[in-house]
């Protein structure tokens, strides 16, 4: 079972779906499948799940214990796709109030390296002096800024701490197999390492020991998330028409509602949970599609928290958006509303009900509402928050990014634009090699 259950009738009244996005769809399924499209060099992804090996999973259990025994918090060190898939099953497979417990029974993640406020990082350095520390280091090259300052100071701060030799057994790094600077400090300081593919993006890499190897140290069971990912690539193999991938099927439709005018996808889900499944999938589809003036612009909602705030616009705002909502099934604990004799609130009449009741009424009743109000929308259905589910969906978000950005004409493995923002930073930073920039950036402030 593939875990993973996909709708989009409630779209399909605002644009259907025709026989050239049909085949459109099916070039674009099999420039993924042979590797023959755009970026065809960072499809590595594609049989990920299929080809890790019960001894990698294994290497990676025996590291993760490794850690275990060693810290309660380990700090997660990497920007973009080398952190928000690891935190974006991180938070939704743990407990939202961990940190409340009065015991626990797995390490702590902390993520830095993602950001370079100087506040951010000078209050978890605070707050890690009363814990017992490790890291992850996660970078291809071992120079991209974020990471890298972040990783200068957790290192000095280990070896402050624990000494060089303690600090070496406490500090796993991720990165290239052969080359660049994390590699080489690696090699010199005795780090253990696992190896980021050449032929995986960072986007693409949860799968990996990029986030298998935290997500292990945090005790979740990456054995069932790698299962419920190799279940998924069964179901949207190359040998499943498109008429029945569902990744395939998610793809059509999103592409026909930009054709037909909707720029903007909005994901949504009703779970808090999910909150950083979707900022995973705002950097999967946003660093993937947004190029050459193209691309659908990912947006994403918690619901009904944001009913209140971004409700509103969604139901009477400019119509050129949809909405993918992921509804989960059946949820983990059972509370029900209680009665009150009073009824000041007037809330008697749901009293016997649970909260996922009345949470499945709210999503009803707002989907018809959002319709009426001009809003297509697709839906996407997993059986419970759990490993299986979520490896799956990952999974499935991957595939149909790969087949969207083939049909829509670009090519979804490559993020020139990211690079525009690090030259002119240097140029500001007056890095070595960056002086003529430096002059022509400084003459236009």
């Amino acid at each position: 079972m593939a875990q993973v259950t996909f709708d989009n009738s409630n779209a399909l009244t605002f644009a259907g779906v025709d026989a050239e996005m049909i085949k459109a769809t099916d070039a674009a399924a099999e420039l993924l499948y042979n590797g023959q499209g755009a970026g065809n060099d960072f499809i590595g992804w594609v049989n990920l799940p299929s080809s890790i090996t019960a001894d990698e999973l294994a290497d990676i259990k025996a590291t993760a214990a490794t850690l275990r025994s060693k810290a309660d918090v380990v700090v997660v060190i990497g920007i973009g796709g080398s952190y928000l898939g690891a935190k974006a099953v991180y938070e939704a497979l743990g407990n939202t109030f961990e940190a409340l417990l009065p015991k626990h029974n797995n390490p702590t993640l902390v993520f830095a390296g993602n950001n370079i406020n100087e506040d951010y990082l000078a209050e978890m350095m605070e707050a890690l002096e009363s814990h017992s520390i490790a890291a992850i280091v996660i970078s291809k090259s071992g120079t991209t800024t974020e990471p890298a300052i972040a990783f200068r100071l957790i290192k000095a701060y280990l070896e402050e701490r624990y000494g060089k030799a303690d600090a070496a057994e406490r500090i796993v790094a991720i990165t290239d197999a052969a080359r660049g600077a994390l590699k080489t400090l690696s090699t010199n300081e005795g780090y253990p390492t696992f190896v980021i593919p050449d032929n995986v993006g960072g986007r693409f890499s949860v799968l990996t020991p990029v986030g298998l190897l935290p997500l292990a140290v945090a005790g979740i069971d990456i054995k069932a998330l790698v299962a419920g990912a190799q279940a998924m690539e069964a179901a949207t193999g190359a040998d499943v028409p498109v008429e029945e991938n569902l990744a395939a099927q998610y793809a059509i439709v999103r592409n026909e509602l930009y054709k037909a005018g909707k720029k903007v996808e909005i994901l949504g889900s009703y779970e808090p949970k999910l909150l950083y499944v979707a900022e995973w999938w705002k950097q999967l589809y946003g660093e993937s599609e947004g190029k050459d003036g193209l691309g659908i612009f990912p947006a994403s909602v918690t619901l009904t928290a944001d009913l209140h705030s971004m409700g509103q616009y969604i139901q009477e705002g400019e119509r050129t958006l949809f909405e993918t909502i992921i509804s989960v099934a059946e949820s983990k604990y059972e509370v029900k509303v209680e009665s009150e004799e009073a009824n000041l609130d007037g809330l008697n009449f749901l009293t016997g009900k649970r909260l996922s009741q009345i949470n499945k009424m709210a999503e009803l009743g707002v989907q018809l509402a959002h319709i009426d109000g001009g809003v297509p929308q697709l839906r996407i259905e997993i059986p419970a928050i759990n490993e299986t589910s979520i490896g799956a969906l990952i999974y499935f978000f991957e595939k149909a990014c790969g087949i969207s950005g083939y049909i829509l004409g670009v090519n979804p493995f490559n993020q020139p634009g990211v690079e525009a923002y690090k030259k002119n930073m240097f140029a500001l930073l007056d890095k070595p090699g960056y002086e003529e920039e430096s002059k022509a950036i400084k003459a236009r402030l």
